[in-house]
């Protein structure tokens, strides 16, 4: 019995790191879905929901104004959510400008967009983060896959700053982390959809819009929304959004707790596009990637605990043994070392970041199992003007980085 849990713990791990992304590629080389794109400029409206911001949102507004898209073209609107630092005033700075400010009692992140779409005149949605910088054409990118009647949202290309002075064993973590998850998107969206946007950049079709609910990660459950309505939802690499670093590792380990139990309730909600009689493969691109990638520490504890009873069977077992002994304590030098050269290896970066997703992973797990709801955010981010006025001058990195 020990080996059947050993031996199924080991598959699924297998399954969700290496077979399923394998999977994603082979069938995005056999099976392409090509969509028409266009250089359009439809009505949009910029949707940006902050809550006590000051120390970012001048920089964006700036950034914002400085975009190539017709300005007759583009509503700005930014849902302030109870701001009480002075985010509001600065805001209201710009209404010369045409910042539209939406001054709202401290209701949560979700009700803040709501607001801001009711109020929104465009015929496409584009929303976005008070840190984030968008390329000078990242708006036109984003919007030409609209062209094709099929398609209902645009998932944008998100890239980290790079800072490397100051980077920190977290940060190294989370950008190797999206430059695998970015490949995956591309693979996804050439033969069907991705699984969903990142909250940086993304747009949609007003028509297609649902309110969003509380205690869901919002830019999935706005962008799947689209998938369940019939549409696709595609990657587009050219939309750039430029991202500061993760923060201290303190910092970004709650971030992710939250964000992921946040992403379980939204799967939750979403739990009709888990069926594959309904919408196909995605189906198991989201099951594999949003539930099995994100409970996969239950594996893990489970291979961790069956190897210690396997190791007078032989030379393999003793070595996964001394393997997950290795990967840890690597592990654990990332950590210990996190403020030297050392500790800000890949060798050790790579398997603290590992460690620390999959302990995060399991907090969200039982706040879900315990109906822990996390409703409102509390940003903890501070803003690097300094890199902010850098975006868009350096030439823009490719996706095979």
């Amino acid at each position: 019995m020990t080996l059947k849990i050993f031996w199924s713990a080991i598959a699924v791990i297998l399954y969700t790191y290496i077979f399923y992304p394998a999977l994603v590629a082979i069938r995005a080389m056999f099976w392409r879905r090509d969509y028409e794109c266009a250089d359009i400029t439809p009505r949009v409206s910029l949707i940006i929901a902050a809550y006590n911001e000051s120390k970012s949102i001048g920089a964006k507004i700036e950034n914002i104004l400085s975009l190539d898209y017709p300005r007759n073209q583009l509503e700005i609107l930014i849902a302030s959510d109870g701001s009480n630092d002075g985010t509001d005033a600065i805001v209201a700075g710009y209404a010369s400008s045409g910042i539209q400010l939406l001054s709202l009692p401290r209701q949560g992140k979700a009700a803040a967009l709501n607001s801001a779409v009711a109020a929104a005149s465009g015929e496409i949605l584009v929303f976005s983060d008070a840190n984030s910088m968008y390329a000078p054409n990242a708006i036109r990118a984003l919007v030409r896959p609209f062209a094709s009647s099929k398609v209902g949202g645009v998932a944008g290309n998100q890239l980290y700053l790079k800072k490397e002075k100051s980077a920190t064993v977290t940060s190294a973590g989370e950008q190797s982390y999206w430059d695998f998850d970015r490949k995956l998107k591309q693979y996804q969206s050439q033969a069907g959809n991705v699984i969903s946007a990142t909250g940086a950049i993304y747009a949609i079709r007003r028509s297609l819009f649902y309110p969003v609910i509380a205690g869901v990660t919002d830019d999935f459950a706005i962008s799947t929304c689209v998938i369940e309505q019939g549409y696709r939802l595609v990657f587009e690499p050219k939309a750039i959004a430029y991202e500061p670093v993760a923060s201290a590792g303190s910092t970004e380990f709650g971030r992710k707790v939250r964000v992921i139990t946040r992403g379980l309730r939204a799967v939750l909600l979403r739990r009709s596009l888990l069926n594959p009689f309904q919408y196909g493969f995605y189906a198991l691109e989201l099951f594999s990637h949003k539930v099995m990638r994100r409970l996969v520490v239950f594996p893990l504890l489970i291979l961790l605990i069956t190897s210690l009873f396997t190791w007078k069977r032989g030379g393999f077992y003793r070595l996964t043994i001394i393997g997950q002994g290795v990967f840890y304590a690597f592990a654990a030098v990332g950590l210990g070392f996190e403020k030297f050269r050392l500790g800000r290896s890949r060798i050790f970066t790579l398997p603290f970041y590992f460690c620390m997703v999959n302990y995060a992973s399991l907090l969200a797990a039982l706040n879900i199992i315990r109906g822990r709801r996390i409703d409102r955010w509390e940003p903890q981010r501070q803003a690097d003007t300094h890199q902010f006025a850098q975006v868009g001058t350096p030439a823009q990195p490719s996706l095979e980085q």
